[in-house]
């Protein structure tokens, strides 16, 4: 039926002639203007609080192009995507913004201040890491922020460094893995994914992609093989029905808290990582802060009781690091405006720091199964 004007309008078309139309997503063409490749220090100072400078993701270098990431040979290029509109609750753009501002108290040292005592590995010292700026979002859309976001962590991943994706919401994980499927092959991606819901729904409200669906989306389209996609942390209300029948018909790998609960975290650790062991040539991270119980992660967007604790996630985030074939990892669902502390960010940071160090230690060539320093598990054992 016609308005009254007499037109149907095409409510999701794009204005082809408003001058506006792409300005967020063009960059400056001016990015290595005057300077040679390399990476760009902002700090001033050799050592600084977290408190002090220009605020970076773990205060590291910044990279503006390929060409500065390749001149470095940057290993893990760090990216914000503030995309946070998906879902229902408006908030997980600010995420990157949050992380790169939440070394309350770790300083900036010289190289070998910050080992992780667990291993006595330096993910700072050991591995060339870079801010690489943000993505492209058009804070209206979802649609039109997929092919920017895809393009940057391609972008990334073909100048051999591993993306590090800090959301924004999950619907960043169809870009984010497109893109590496784009790069090392479709089907040879696996993922290993830590959520509270499972994300492989059928419907969105109308949208064909919304963060509670993007796994379905891969797999339909091929971008992942359904048997190497595992989830860990599911919990709560949802799968039920047809959309649990399609994850098992379809293959996929997954383990509910009620297995945490029935034989303990161990095993379950165990089997997660046997399985991302098991198939995919390659392995994807997608961790969304909502797997640990609001008790610890109150700031996300969709809380559910009864999670993971940091003391559970840590040595599985950098198990799989170390262990297995990692090319990228994302962490997403941050939402810092609804956590009035700095608690969320500050377990949001670790958890970025454990997958660092974890991707250190295989560089390292400690890849022994749950590696931990002697220097601090067995001091003062008889």
């Amino acid at each position: 039926m016609a308005d009254e004007h007499g037109s149907n309008p095409d409510y999701g078309a794009i204005v082809e002639d408003d001058p506006t139309k792409d300005i967020w997503r063009i960059p400056r063409d001016d990015l290595q203007a005057g300077r040679e490749p390399g990476l760009i220090h902002l700090n001033r100072y050799p050592v600084s609080l977290g408190s002090h400078g220009i605020a970076t993701f773990l205060q590291q270098p910044v990279a503006l192009t390929p060409a500065d990431l390749r001149a470095a040979n940057v290993e893990v290029a760090i990216v914000g995507a503030g995309m946070d509109f998906s879902g229902g609750m408006r908030g997980a753009s600010y995420g990157p913004r949050a992380l790169r501002a939440n070394d309350v108290y770790l300083p900036t040292l010289p190289a070998g201040g910050l080992p992780h005592t667990h291993v006595m590995v330096d993910a700072l010292e050991e591995l060339v890491i870079a801010d690489y700026g943000d993505a492209a979002i058009d804070f209206e859309s979802v649609a039109r922020s997929i092919e920017p976001v895809r393009g940057i962590v391609r972008e990334i991943a073909e100048t051999g460094a591993m993306p590090f994706i800090i959301g924004g919401d999950h619907a960043l994980m169809y870009p984010d893995v497109t893109a590496l499927a784009d790069v090392y092959g479709e089907g040879k991606v696996g993922v290993v994914h830590f959520d509270s819901h499972y994300d492989a729904g059928q419907f969105g409200m109308g949208h064909w992609l919304t963060h509670g669906t993007p796994i379905r989306r891969l797999i339909e389209q091929g971008k992942v093989a359904s048997q190497n996609f595992i989830q860990v942390g599911l919990r709560g209300y949802v799968p039920a029905g047809e959309d649990l029948a399609w994850m098992r018909d379809h293959g996929l790998r997954y383990h509910f808290m009620a297995e945490v609960e029935r034989h303990g975290w161990d095993h379950v650790m165990e089997r997660a990582i046997a399985e991302a062991l098991d198939g995919a040539e390659y392995l994807y991270i997608s961790l969304d802060v909502d797997v640990l119980d609001p008790a610890f992660m109150p700031g996300t967007g969709t809380p559910e009781p009864g999670g993971l604790t940091p003391r559970e996630l840590f040595p599985l985030l950098r198990r799989l690091c170390a262990e297995t074939n990692v090319v990228g990892m994302e962490l997403v669902e941050l939402n810092p405006l609804v956590d009035p502390t700095y608690t969320s960010a500050l377990v949001a940071n670790r958890c970025v720091r454990e997958m660092l160090t974890g991707v250190a230690m295989r560089k390292k060539g400690i890849t022994e199964k749950h590696y931990l320093s002697p220097d601090t598990v067995d001091h003062g054992q008889g």
